[in-house]
This record gives structure tokens, C-alpha cells and sequence, in this order.
């Protein structure tokens, strides 16, 4: 016999401990080198945990939902066993000797968040596979009869308001969940925040991606979107405003001499910052690139704690899911965040005629602490102008 230990990787510093969210194999089962044995959660990040030898996994120590450390052993590996039935099934592979439907690691997911004893269940799927379906048919079973409408009850006791039914849920917050709600708080706390606004014509940046972004796809394979546009101007603004580019260590200031700008995600896991590096070296297709790949890895979760560690600024788009405006909050340790809303098509005036115009709210929440009103209204200011005239960004001007 031949025993590999399975242990928790090393975690950052910041990151104390973790949450073992689902084994994807159990024990008895065969497993391959490299293959994803169990997903961990950080307040960052949802790592995978990869065999480092094939064998059977003899062993579970830690289950699903407990809190585990850095290093920390929560399975074994018999790299020399044969395969054979888990021990928890028994000879004939379950109670009374009945095989026990098999149940794939998302569906069993979603059958422990919603109670519901996967393998209880009569699979429909082949060979008695349970399918996401039958998990959804026995939570529909579960569910208490739906009450009676105020109008039947009305008819039936005309002097008795009905009491309705009012389900409530407690779920707990996820790790990710609790980080944000964490750090948000904090940074209410600990920063005196304002925010500063201002408009901007989109007009001239729409004329010039709808001029170029079929050969910048065709060159860069990667689409031209206005993601690129905020960013170059943001570090455009920073460089011309470097005390919004600096962070407060107690009573010092930091001047950071780089610009590494967090992009605001949204996923089902929660808001993820993941950091562009060095932005102001990077082209605009370079840029269009990461912001995709953050993007597709935020989704499911891939995103590696190094990617969402640092940062001297962050840009926040809540345009996308139709915001008109909102005062965005700093992301600690940093000073300052842009918030970008919905282009929308307003009435404005310009040289004393009424015309329309696609125009966007830009949002600026900053540390009074270190920055002035003054230097942020015109960091804003440099901002809409770069935007306003985007070949001040591509002349660097």
C-alpha cells in the first residue's frame, strides 16, 4: 500500500482559512493524476484541487463545508489499490444491497443546497443516473401546498383577513460573500468618501470603435469595446493626478509609481476586482484581452488569488446592467474609484442649440482624506476630455 496525502495548498497570507465546497469524488472511486478532486473556497477566489497521483481515494477526512488552513490534510490517495466498492456502501454497494444511483458532482450540488437526499432519489437518467431534474421534481414535491387566494378565503370567512403565506430562506453568505460585505464596510469606515460627477458625450468614441473595431477584431481577435477607452483614460487622468493614484498607510501617504487598474466583475460568486497590470503599458488590445479573460474565468470561478490581489485604482461599470448613476465605493487600500453608467441618448445643448447626443454620468468616490475636491473634479474633467477627444489617449497627449 502506497498512501499520498491530500492536502490543502499553501493560501496567501491574507487569506487565513478556507471552505471545502465539494468533493468530486468519493471514496473508493478512481482518480487520475491532475484530475479535480475538490473545489475550495477563499474570500477571494474558488480554487480547484487537482490529485498529484492516480489511485483511489481511500480516504475523506475533511467533508464538504468544513473550514480548512493552509496545509492542512483532508484525504488520502492508495496509489497501489485496486479499484473497489466505497465502504460506505457495503459489499453489495448500498443499504439492502441496492447499488446506489450515481449522482454527478453538480447535481449532487444542488440537492445539498436544497436539502434534498440525492441518493434517495430513482434516477431517470441512464442507468439510474439522477438527473438535474429529478432534483428539481423532488424540490417542487417538497414544496408545502400553495395556500388559498385572499378570494376564497374571503368567500369562506368574509370577517377573517386571510394570513397568506410568507415563506422566508436563511442562507448562509458564502466566503466571497462575507469578503465583500467586509471590506465594504470598511472602507466606509475607514475612508471619508465623496464622490464627484460629471457628464460625457459618447459620441465620439462610438464614431471611432464603429470606424475601426471590425479590422481591430480582425487583427487582435479580440472585439474593440469602450472598456479600453475608460481604462486609457483613467491612466491618463492618474498620471496628470498621481496623488488619486496613491493609498494612505496610516499616517503616510503612497505614491505608487505604476498603475495597476482593478476591473469591477460581476458574477454569481459575487464582485470580483481582478487587476490589469501595468495598464499604462499595455495597448488597447491588450487590455480588451484581459478584461475578456477575466471576464469568462470570473464566471466560473478560475480566477487565481494573485489576479485579484493589489491594485492602485479600480474602474466600476454598472452601465452594463442598465445603472443611470450611483456613488461607487472605494476598494481598500486605494483612494479612488470611477464609477461608468449607461450611455443613454439626452437632450443637451450645445453652441446655444438643443441637439441630442449619447451621453454617459461618470461617477468619481474618492479619499478626502488625501485628495481635494479640486483635484478631483479636474481628475474627472481629464477624464471626460480624453473621452470627449479620444486621440488624446491614442497620441498621449
Amino acid at each position: 500500500m502506497s498512501i499520498i496525502e491530500v492536502k490543502v495548498p499553501q493560501l496567501s497570507e491574507s487569506v487565513s482559512e478556507a471552505t471545502l465546497l465539494t468533493w468530486h469524488k468519493q471514496v473508493g472511486e478512481a482518480v487520475a493524476e491532475g484530475e479535480n478532486l475538490i473545489d475550495i473556497e477563499t474570500d477571494k477566489v474558488v480554487l480547484e484541487l487537482p490529485a498529484s497521483k492516480s489511485g483511489i481515494l481511500s480516504k475523506i477526512i475533511k467533508g464538504d463545508g468544513e473550514k480548512v488552513t493552509s496545509n492542512e490534510l483532508i484525504a488520502q490517495i492508495d496509489t497501489e489499490a485496486a479499484f473497489a466498492p466505497s465502504p460506505s456502501t457495503g459489499e453489495g454497494g448500498g443499504e439492502g444491497g441496492k447499488t446506489p444511483p450515481a449522482v454527478p458532482p453538480s447535481v449532487r450540488k444542488l440537492a445539498r443546497e436544497h436539502e434534498i437526499d440525492a441518493a434517495s432519489l430513482q434516477g431517470s437518467g441512464r442507468s439510474g443516473r439522477v438527473t438535474k431534474e429529478d432534483v428539481l421534481n423532488a424540490m417542487q414535491a417538497s414544496k408545502p401546498a400553495p395556500s388559498p387566494s385572499v378570494e376564497e378565503v374571503a368567500q369562506a370567512i368574509p370577517a377573517i383577513a386571510p394570513s397568506g403565506n410568507r415563506p422566508e430562506q436563511r442562507v448562509a453568505m458564502t466566503r466571497i460573500r462575507q469578503r465583500i460585505a467586509e471590506r465594504l464596510l470598511q472602507s466606509q469606515q475607514n475612508a471619508a468618501i465623496l464622490t464627484t460627477f460629471n457628464e460625457v458625450n459618447m459620441q465620439p468614441v462610438i464614431d471611432l470603435r464603429n470606424k475601426y473595431k471590425d479590422a481591430f477584431e480582425k487583427k487582435h481577435g479580440v472585439k474593440l469595446g469602450f472598456s479600453s477607452f475608460f481604462v486609457k483614460a483613467a491612466v491618463l487622468a492618474l498620471q496628470k493626478f498621481p496623488i488619486v493614484n496613491a493609498s494612505v498607510d496610516g499616517s503616510d501617504i503612497i505614491y505608487h509609481g505604476y498603475y495597476d487598474i482593478g476591473m469591477a466583475i460581476g458574477s454569481e460568486r459575487g464582485l470580483v476586482v481582478p487587476i490589469i497590470r501595468d495598464a499604462d503599458k499595455l495597448s488597447f488590445a491588450d487590455i480588451e484581452k484581459q478584461i475578456a479573460d477575466f471576464g469568462a474565468r470570473a464566471k466560473v470561478g478560475k480566477l487565481t488569488m494573485e489576479e485579484l490581489t493589489g491594485g492602485t485604482f479600480s474602474v466600476s461599470n454598472g452601465g452594463v446592467f442598465g445603472s443611470m448613476l450611483s456613488t461607487p465605493i472605494i476598494n481598500p487600500p486605494q483612494s479612488a474609484i470611477l464609477g461608468i453608467h449607461a450611455t443613454k441618448d439626452r437632450a443637451v445643448v450645445e453652441n446655444g442649440q438643443i441637439v441630442i447626443r449619447p451621453m454617459n454620468y461618470l461617477a468619481v468616490s474618492y479619499d478626502h482624506r488625501i485628495i481635494d475636491g479640486r483635484e478631483a473634479v479636474q481628475f474627472l474633467l481629464t477624464i471626460k476630455e480624453a473621452l470627449e477627444f479620444p486621440g488624446r489617449v491614442l497620441l498621449d497627449l
